[in-house]
């Protein structure tokens, strides 16, 4: 854990996060904690920065309609730790952000001392999974379903539903035919935020590359928002 100095929090309950900053500082050294309170803030401010080491999400949190983008994170940021943070205990929930490739699920019952322990597994190398998860019968990750994990037009017309307001923005800058430095140019973003929206929009839309991603958009969004 040596060399570990910046976390970010991304949660829409200020005390929960005032909380939690002194829980990663106090008992786990970090000596900065950016904070964020929608997804599509925590990206920009993960795209702002490059000395991050730790992002917990929020599963509840405005934009986080499912666990698909921080997949996308994941893809952007290999090495970055990413763990949820959830007051849900449900294990749809926790199966479905495993599926989604972070290092683990922290419920936010967790006392002070036992949360920082399940934080302090992740940062060593441990994917953290809660007891009621751990010890039941085993399971494989990849069978849990995400929500956009249906093939067809349902499937598709889903994956629509469960973007955030700037993923919306920058699939219809990609349908005009925009590239990502053009994007950002326009949205007021870094490259790098930009290049995570576009990596959960491949994978909401289950897509390989920007022309099928651009011909999905252009298909399922409202002309309304175009």
């Amino acid at each position: 854990m040596d060399g570990l100095r910046v976390a970010l929090i991304a949660d829409d309950d200020e005390f929960f996060r005032i909380a939690l900053n002194a829980i990663l500082k106090s008992k786990l050294g970090f000596t900065e904690v950016v904070e964020a309170g929608s997804l599509d803030e925590a990206i920009e401010r993960l795209s702002d920065r490059d000395d991050v080491s730790l992002a917990l999400f929020d599963l509840a949190m405005p934009g986080m309609e499912s666990a698909v983008s921080l997949g996308a994170v994941r893809d952007v940021h290999p090495d970055l730790k990413v763990a949820v943070v959830s007051g849900s205990s449900r294990r749809a929930d926790i199966l479905t952000a495993l599926t989604a490739g972070v290092h683990g699920y922290v419920p936010k019952g967790l006392g002070a001392t036992e949360l920082a322990a399940a934080i302090k597994a992740i940062l060593n190398g441990a994917i953290y999974v809660p007891p009621s998860v751990a010890g039941r019968t085993p399971y494989s990750v990849e069978t849990v379903a995400t929500p956009v994990a249906k093939g067809g037009a349902d499937g598709a017309n889903r994956a629509i539903e469960f973007l955030t307001p700037r993923q919306r923005e920058v699939l219809l800058l990609l349908i005009e035919g925009f590239s990502n430095k053009e994007i950002a140019r326009k949205l007021h973003l870094g490259e790098g935020t930009v290049k995570i929206h576009m990596a959960a929009l491949f994978r909401s839309l289950r897509v390989r590359n920007r022309q099928e991603a651009a011909a999905a958009g252009a298909r399922l969004l409202p002309i309304a928002g175009r």
